[in-house]
């Protein structure tokens, strides 16, 4: 398979297939250093054939450019088939036509929709682009309305930082969904029941969004940092005995990332035994923990 049959690939076609699968999401590189980086990980990942990776796209379009680019490299110069993100943070809707237009052109088909979070400070107050757009279920009805895309949208086990409460937020999922998304990814969570609990609920309001594929994030917990900032970002709660259970490592960088893959193998297998259709791994741009995981999962040797 080469990199032009890759990219007309859709991630629902990817993820439909029989048994669990894993995918990847990167963030754009900085600069000419960490692009290099970005792409030693996408080559080593390559060959596990993830369902589908994705870039990420900067608060503000701060990475725009380097995101396009970098998704339509993985499309044209890979075997991968990518997915790219975007955001309506800071941008008009001729704007986000145009990203929209630079995707399409790059032939990639695979669209992550998100609201975004405000530049400088994620969990700042949303100020929409006067000419922009205030919800995720209007920019995922303009991805639709420019062209054949399979649209992804995001999820949080816990609600939306800014979300008065559950319910609210679960709302706004659906709303998502029936704007015309295709499947959701969850935000980074370090416990199994909150995503669970979401999934139950979401399949609970009806037929029309019962079989929509809703993958869990997961970050290999490596450092102390991830452990973090993380739920930082997230609103997901640290749980203590997760805590005293890495945090006895903190000095030795080594033994903490041995412990916490290992609890992060524990969370995956926890949530496999419950049937998800698969795992999303927020990589950092380091792929050797993803790959220690899904070959420590079995998911490699599904896969093939």
């Amino acid at each position: 398979m080469n990199g032009s049959t890759s990219r007309r690939e859709t991630v629902i076609e990817r993820i439909s297939q029989d048994g669990p699968v894993f995918s990847v999401e990167f963030f754009p590189p900085k600069d000419e250093i960490g692009e290099a980086e970005l792409w030693r990980a996408i080559r080593k990942l390559e060959p596990l054939d993830p369902a589908f990776v994705s870039v990420t796209y900067g608060a503000g379009g701060s990475s725009r450019e380097r995101t396009i680019r970098t998704t339509a490299g993985i499309a044209t110069d890979t075997t991968l088939v990518p997915m790219a993100h975007l955001t309506a943070v800071a941008h008009s809707r001729s704007q986000l036509r145009h990203v929209i237009g630079a995707y399409a052109g790059a032939g990639i088909r695979n669209v992550l929709a998100v609201r975004g979070d405000p530049p400088g400070d994620p969990l700042g107050e949303w100020i929409p682009h006067p000419e922009g757009l205030t919800y995720a279920e209007e920019l995922v009805d303009l991805v639709r309305s420019l062209g054949d895309f399979c649209v992804g949208v995001a999820a949080f086990p816990y609600g939306h930082p800014r979300s008065p409460d559950a319910e609210s937020d679960l709302r706004h999922l659906v709303a998502k969904i029936r704007a015309g998304a295709d499947f959701a990814i969850s935000q980074l969570f370090l416990e199994p029941e909150g995503f669970l609990r979401l999934r139950d609920r979401f399949v609970a309001v009806g037929s029309d969004v019962a079989d929509v594929p809703l993958l869990p994030g997961v970050m290999p917990l490596t450092t102390l940092r991830t452990l973090r900032r993380g739920p930082e970002l997230s609103g997901a709660p640290l749980p203590p005995e997760l805590v005293e259970r890495l945090e006895r490592y903190a000095d030795d960088p080594v033994a903490f990332r041995a412990a916490g893959l290992d609890a992060t193998a524990e969370l995956c297998g926890k949530l496999l035994a419950e049937g998800v259709d698969g795992l999303h791994f927020y990589t950092l741009n380091r792929s050797s923990a993803t790959v220690e995981l899904v070959r420590r999962l079995g998911l490699v040797e599904h896969r093939r």
